[in-house]
């Protein structure tokens, strides 16, 4: 997995990004989530894993963090596909 994705948010950690060449890779929408060593692709909007993990805590939170931001994550999605720059999200409170 790609280091130099674009940062959309960071919180505890984590480190979520997105990346339009992946688009391709995975055939449908989906960010990437990194913790410490750890990293974690998720499908938008059923947020499951496509690919990865991340320890339980980590995945929990990237969980709670993407059902509060669902319509961000998707119009940033929207944005890839349509080759404009990505939103930064707030990170999980």
């Amino acid at each position: 997995m790609i280091k130099d994705m674009p940062e959309i948010s960071r919180f505890l950690g984590i480190v979520i990004t997105m990346y339009w060449e992946y688009q391709t890779k995975h055939h449908k929408p989906h960010f990437h989530a990194r913790y410490n060593e750890y990293e974690c692709v998720y499908s938008i909007p059923e947020l499951e894993i496509l690919e990865g993990e991340l320890p339980k805590r980590a995945n929990s939170h990237v969980i709670e963090w993407a059902n509060v931001h669902i319509d961000e994550l998707i119009m940033n999605w929207d944005n890839i596909k349509n080759e404009l720059p990505l939103n930064k999200i707030k990170p999980l409170e």
